[in-house]
Protein backbone atom coordinates (compact mmCIF):
# COMPACT_ATOMS: atom_id res chain seq x y z
CA UNK A 1 0.00 0.00 0.00
CA UNK A 2 2.94 2.23 0.57
CA UNK A 3 4.30 2.53 -2.76
CA UNK A 4 0.57 3.60 -4.52
CA UNK A 5 0.45 6.32 -1.49
CA UNK A 6 3.78 7.54 -2.77
CA UNK A 7 2.13 7.54 -6.83
CA UNK A 8 -1.21 9.31 -5.23
CA UNK A 9 0.51 11.90 -3.02
CA UNK A 10 3.08 12.64 -6.80
CA UNK A 11 -0.22 12.59 -8.21
CA UNK A 12 -1.54 15.39 -6.07
CA UNK A 13 1.45 17.21 -6.28
CA UNK A 14 2.17 17.14 -10.29
CA UNK A 15 -1.49 16.84 -11.54
CA UNK A 16 -3.73 18.52 -9.07
CA UNK A 17 -1.10 21.48 -8.12
CA UNK A 18 -2.32 20.84 -4.38
CA UNK A 19 -0.17 22.74 -1.83
CA UNK A 20 2.48 21.27 0.88
CA UNK A 21 0.29 21.38 3.22
CA UNK A 22 -2.50 19.41 1.77
CA UNK A 23 -0.36 17.06 0.59
CA UNK A 24 1.24 16.30 4.29
CA UNK A 25 -2.16 16.31 5.80
CA UNK A 26 -3.04 13.51 3.06
CA UNK A 27 0.07 11.72 4.24
CA UNK A 28 -0.45 12.05 7.63
CA UNK A 29 -3.92 10.38 7.09
CA UNK A 30 -3.50 7.62 5.32
CA UNK A 31 -0.02 6.92 7.82
CA UNK A 32 -2.79 6.93 10.23
CA UNK A 33 -4.96 4.49 8.68
CA UNK A 34 -1.93 2.56 7.23
CA UNK A 35 -0.63 1.57 11.69
CA UNK A 36 -4.12 0.88 11.98
CA UNK A 37 -4.14 -1.85 9.39
CA UNK A 38 -0.65 -3.24 10.38
CA UNK A 39 -1.66 -3.24 14.43
CA UNK A 40 -5.18 -5.18 13.19
CA UNK A 41 -3.66 -7.82 11.02
CA UNK A 42 0.11 -7.98 11.80
CA UNK A 43 0.84 -6.61 7.91
CA UNK A 44 -0.22 -4.12 5.18
CA UNK A 45 -2.52 -4.79 2.96
CA UNK A 46 -2.52 -4.11 -1.08
CA UNK A 47 -5.36 -1.53 -1.73
CA UNK A 48 -7.37 -4.08 -3.84
CA UNK A 49 -7.58 -6.33 -0.46
CA UNK A 50 -9.05 -3.83 1.36
CA UNK A 51 -13.23 -3.82 1.69
CA UNK A 52 -15.76 -1.53 3.03
CA UNK A 53 -15.90 -3.67 6.19
CA UNK A 54 -12.43 -2.70 6.93
CA UNK A 55 -12.74 0.45 6.99
CA UNK A 56 -16.17 0.51 8.26
CA UNK A 57 -13.84 -0.94 11.28
CA UNK A 58 -11.34 2.14 11.10
CA UNK A 59 -13.91 4.34 11.16
CA UNK A 60 -15.56 2.51 14.34
CA UNK A 61 -12.19 2.63 16.11
CA UNK A 62 -11.72 6.73 15.03
CA UNK A 63 -15.05 7.41 17.06
CA UNK A 64 -13.94 4.63 19.99
CA UNK A 65 -11.09 6.93 20.37
CA UNK A 66 -12.63 10.22 20.38
CA UNK A 67 -11.77 11.89 17.73
CA UNK A 68 -13.49 14.48 16.46
CA UNK A 69 -16.21 14.43 13.45
CA UNK A 70 -14.36 16.96 11.15
CA UNK A 71 -11.50 14.85 11.69
CA UNK A 72 -13.39 11.43 10.86
CA UNK A 73 -15.04 13.46 8.21
CA UNK A 74 -11.44 14.70 6.66
CA UNK A 75 -9.82 11.18 7.12
CA UNK A 76 -12.99 9.66 4.74
CA UNK A 77 -12.68 12.06 1.97
CA UNK A 78 -9.00 11.23 1.91
CA UNK A 79 -9.94 7.51 1.80
CA UNK A 80 -12.33 8.15 -0.87
CA UNK A 81 -9.78 10.60 -2.96
CA UNK A 82 -6.94 7.77 -2.69
CA UNK A 83 -9.16 4.51 -3.25
CA UNK A 84 -10.69 6.45 -6.73
CA UNK A 85 -7.49 7.31 -7.66
CA UNK A 86 -6.49 3.74 -7.30
CA UNK A 87 -9.42 2.55 -9.27
CA UNK A 88 -8.24 5.25 -12.05
CA UNK A 89 -4.98 3.53 -12.22
CA UNK A 90 -6.28 -0.21 -11.85
CA UNK A 91 -4.81 -0.49 -8.55
CA UNK A 92 -7.93 -1.61 -7.34
CA UNK A 93 -11.67 -2.87 -9.01
CA UNK A 94 -13.63 -0.88 -6.65
CA UNK A 95 -14.06 2.23 -4.43
CA UNK A 96 -14.44 0.62 -1.29
CA UNK A 97 -14.17 4.11 0.79
CA UNK A 98 -17.49 5.48 -1.50
CA UNK A 99 -20.11 3.23 0.48
CA UNK A 100 -19.42 5.21 3.93
CA UNK A 101 -21.53 7.59 5.44
CA UNK A 102 -19.87 10.96 6.65
CA UNK A 103 -20.83 12.23 9.48
CA UNK A 104 -22.50 15.05 9.91
CA UNK A 105 -20.03 18.09 11.72
CA UNK A 106 -21.60 20.01 14.44
CA UNK A 107 -21.82 23.59 13.20
CA UNK A 108 -19.46 25.64 15.49
CA UNK A 109 -19.16 29.20 15.80
CA UNK A 110 -15.80 30.51 14.92
CA UNK A 111 -13.93 32.32 17.99
CA UNK A 112 -12.97 35.69 17.74
CA UNK A 113 -11.89 38.72 19.13
CA UNK A 114 -13.67 42.15 19.86
CA UNK A 115 -11.90 45.69 18.01
CA UNK A 116 -10.90 46.06 21.38
CA UNK A 117 -9.04 42.94 22.09
CA UNK A 118 -7.35 42.98 18.51
CA UNK A 119 -5.76 46.58 19.40
CA UNK A 120 -4.51 45.06 22.80
CA UNK A 121 -2.85 41.86 20.92
CA UNK A 122 -1.49 44.56 17.89
CA UNK A 123 0.15 46.27 20.53
CA UNK A 124 1.85 43.44 22.51
CA UNK A 125 4.97 42.93 20.07
CA UNK A 126 7.78 45.34 21.67
CA UNK A 127 8.25 48.17 19.02
CA UNK A 128 11.63 48.83 19.98
CA UNK A 129 13.42 45.29 18.85
CA UNK A 130 13.07 43.94 15.63
CA UNK A 131 10.88 41.05 16.46
CA UNK A 132 8.81 43.17 17.82
CA UNK A 133 8.26 45.48 14.56
CA UNK A 134 8.27 42.14 12.71
CA UNK A 135 5.42 40.68 14.96
CA UNK A 136 3.25 43.69 14.62
CA UNK A 137 3.99 43.78 11.20
CA UNK A 138 3.04 39.80 11.34
CA UNK A 139 -0.32 40.46 13.34
CA UNK A 140 -1.90 44.29 11.80
CA UNK A 141 -1.53 41.81 8.26
CA UNK A 142 -2.76 38.91 8.88
CA UNK A 143 -5.75 41.29 10.55
CA UNK A 144 -6.12 44.00 7.71
CA UNK A 145 -6.12 41.40 4.89
CA UNK A 146 -8.01 38.26 6.53
CA UNK A 147 -4.72 36.01 5.73
CA UNK A 148 -4.59 32.19 6.43
CA UNK A 149 -1.10 31.27 7.84
CA UNK A 150 0.65 29.34 5.16
CA UNK A 151 -0.78 32.22 3.42
CA UNK A 152 1.29 34.94 5.26
CA UNK A 153 4.56 32.59 5.48
CA UNK A 154 4.39 32.18 1.75
CA UNK A 155 4.76 35.69 1.00
CA UNK A 156 7.60 37.16 -0.90
CA UNK A 157 8.41 41.28 0.01
CA UNK A 158 8.12 41.60 -4.07
CA UNK A 159 3.89 40.23 -3.47
CA UNK A 160 3.46 43.90 -1.80
CA UNK A 161 2.75 46.80 -4.23
CA UNK A 162 2.88 49.39 -1.71
CA UNK A 163 1.32 52.36 -4.21
CA UNK A 164 -1.76 50.30 -4.45
CA UNK A 165 -2.22 48.70 -0.78
CA UNK A 166 -2.41 45.29 -1.93
CA UNK A 167 -1.31 42.02 -1.15
CA UNK A 168 -0.50 39.10 -4.18
CA UNK A 169 -1.86 35.73 -2.29
CA UNK A 170 -1.46 32.30 -2.97
CA UNK A 171 -4.50 30.80 -1.45
CA UNK A 172 -5.44 27.09 -0.89
CA UNK A 173 -4.86 25.07 -4.11
CA UNK A 174 -2.24 27.81 -5.27
CA UNK A 175 -5.44 29.52 -6.34
CA UNK A 176 -3.87 33.45 -6.37
CA UNK A 177 -6.19 36.35 -5.11
CA UNK A 178 -5.58 40.32 -4.17
CA UNK A 179 -5.88 40.86 -0.41
CA UNK A 180 -6.84 44.84 0.24
CA UNK A 181 -4.17 45.91 2.99
CA UNK A 182 -5.02 48.54 4.98
CA UNK A 183 -2.60 51.91 6.29
CA UNK A 184 -2.18 50.07 9.49
CA UNK A 185 -0.64 47.62 8.13
CA UNK A 186 1.29 49.29 5.70
CA UNK A 187 3.21 51.42 8.26
CA UNK A 188 3.83 48.57 10.22
CA UNK A 189 5.70 46.32 7.19
CA UNK A 190 7.54 49.45 6.19
CA UNK A 191 8.75 49.65 10.11
CA UNK A 192 10.03 45.91 9.94
CA UNK A 193 11.00 45.90 6.20
CA UNK A 194 13.57 48.81 7.36
CA UNK A 195 15.05 46.57 9.84
CA UNK A 196 14.73 42.79 7.95
CA UNK A 197 17.88 41.39 7.61
CA UNK A 198 17.84 38.16 5.46
CA UNK A 199 20.42 35.85 5.56
CA UNK A 200 22.65 36.59 2.49
CA UNK A 201 23.55 32.42 2.21
CA UNK A 202 20.13 30.90 1.96
CA UNK A 203 18.86 30.43 -1.27
CA UNK A 204 16.31 32.73 -2.87
CA UNK A 205 13.43 31.01 -1.60
CA UNK A 206 14.28 31.59 1.81
CA UNK A 207 15.69 35.17 1.53
CA UNK A 208 12.66 36.60 -0.51
CA UNK A 209 10.46 36.32 2.09
CA UNK A 210 8.53 39.10 3.79
CA UNK A 211 8.93 37.78 7.04
CA UNK A 212 12.38 36.14 8.44
CA UNK A 213 12.95 34.31 11.53
CA UNK A 214 16.02 35.44 13.64
CA UNK A 215 18.56 33.52 11.07
CA UNK A 216 17.23 35.49 8.25
CA UNK A 217 15.02 32.76 6.52
CA UNK A 218 11.24 32.65 6.07
CA UNK A 219 9.26 31.92 8.59
CA UNK A 220 6.93 28.74 9.09
CA UNK A 221 3.62 28.21 10.20
CA UNK A 222 4.71 26.68 13.69
CA UNK A 223 6.55 29.67 14.09
CA UNK A 224 4.02 32.15 13.94
CA UNK A 225 1.68 29.99 16.15
CA UNK A 226 4.79 30.23 18.81
CA UNK A 227 4.80 33.57 18.32
CA UNK A 228 0.79 33.79 19.29
CA UNK A 229 0.87 32.61 22.23
CA UNK A 230 3.29 34.23 23.61
CA UNK A 231 1.48 37.87 22.96
CA UNK A 232 -1.39 36.82 23.70
CA UNK A 233 -0.33 36.29 27.42
CA UNK A 234 0.83 39.48 27.16
CA UNK A 235 -2.74 40.77 25.55
CA UNK A 236 -4.54 38.93 28.44
CA UNK A 237 -6.74 36.99 25.91
CA UNK A 238 -8.41 34.15 25.45
CA UNK A 239 -6.41 30.71 25.03
CA UNK A 240 -8.68 29.65 22.59
CA UNK A 241 -6.81 32.44 20.37
CA UNK A 242 -5.41 31.79 17.53
CA UNK A 243 -3.29 32.59 14.29
CA UNK A 244 -7.12 32.06 12.65
CA UNK A 245 -8.47 33.55 15.25
CA UNK A 246 -8.09 37.02 13.05
CA UNK A 247 -9.29 35.71 10.01
CA UNK A 248 -12.41 35.41 12.09
CA UNK A 249 -12.06 38.78 13.29
CA UNK A 250 -11.06 40.12 10.09
CA UNK A 251 -14.46 38.60 8.40
CA UNK A 252 -16.69 39.55 11.64
CA UNK A 253 -16.08 42.52 11.92
CA UNK A 254 -16.15 43.71 7.87
CA UNK A 255 -19.94 41.97 8.55
CA UNK A 256 -20.69 43.94 11.68
CA UNK A 257 -19.39 47.09 9.51
CA UNK A 258 -21.53 46.60 6.88
CA UNK A 259 -19.57 44.73 4.15
CA UNK A 260 -22.08 42.13 1.97
CA UNK A 261 -21.35 38.80 1.99
CA UNK A 262 -20.18 38.52 -1.23
CA UNK A 263 -17.49 40.83 -0.83
CA UNK A 264 -16.78 39.13 2.34
CA UNK A 265 -16.07 35.76 0.26
CA UNK A 266 -13.88 37.53 -2.04
CA UNK A 267 -11.76 39.24 0.45
CA UNK A 268 -11.18 35.52 2.65
CA UNK A 269 -10.80 33.68 -0.73
CA UNK A 270 -13.41 31.28 0.48
CA UNK A 271 -14.48 28.93 -2.83
CA UNK A 272 -17.95 28.61 -1.60
CA UNK A 273 -20.49 31.12 -0.45
CA UNK A 274 -21.85 28.50 2.23
CA UNK A 275 -18.15 28.69 3.76
CA UNK A 276 -18.59 32.19 4.41
CA UNK A 277 -21.71 32.18 5.76
CA UNK A 278 -20.89 30.91 9.35
CA UNK A 279 -19.64 34.63 9.78
CA UNK A 280 -23.54 35.76 9.44
CA UNK A 281 -24.24 33.31 12.62
CA UNK A 282 -21.76 35.44 14.57
CA UNK A 283 -22.79 39.01 13.67
CA UNK A 284 -26.26 37.80 14.23
CA UNK A 285 -25.40 36.11 17.93
CA UNK A 286 -23.26 39.58 18.45
CA UNK A 287 -26.92 41.28 17.33
CA UNK A 288 -29.38 39.64 19.41
CA UNK A 289 -26.73 39.61 22.84
CA UNK A 290 -26.92 43.75 22.26
CA UNK A 291 -29.94 43.86 22.14
CA UNK A 292 -30.58 41.70 25.01
CA UNK A 293 -28.42 43.92 27.41
CA UNK A 294 -29.69 47.32 26.10
CA UNK A 295 -33.86 46.79 25.54
CA UNK A 296 -35.65 47.52 28.56
CA UNK A 297 -38.26 44.73 27.33
CA UNK A 298 -35.75 42.55 25.52
CA UNK A 299 -36.84 39.51 28.40
CA UNK A 300 -40.25 39.91 27.07
CA UNK A 301 -39.42 38.62 23.52
CA UNK A 302 -40.29 35.20 22.25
Amino acid sequence: MKSPINSFLNFLKVERNSSELTIKSYKDDLDHVCEFFEEQSGRLPAPAEVDVSQLRNYVAYLHECGYARSTVARRLACLRSFFRYCKREGICETNPAKPLRTPRAGRKLPHFLTTEEVGRLLSAPPAHLPDGLRDRAILETMYSAGLRVAELVSLNVTDLDRSAGILRVIGKGRKERIAPVGSYALKAIDRWLNVRKPDPKAAAADSSAMFLNRFGRRLTTRSIGRMLEKHILVAELSTRTSPHTLRHSFATHLLDGGADLRSVQELLGHKSLTTTQIYTHVSTRRLRETYEAAHPHAQYAG
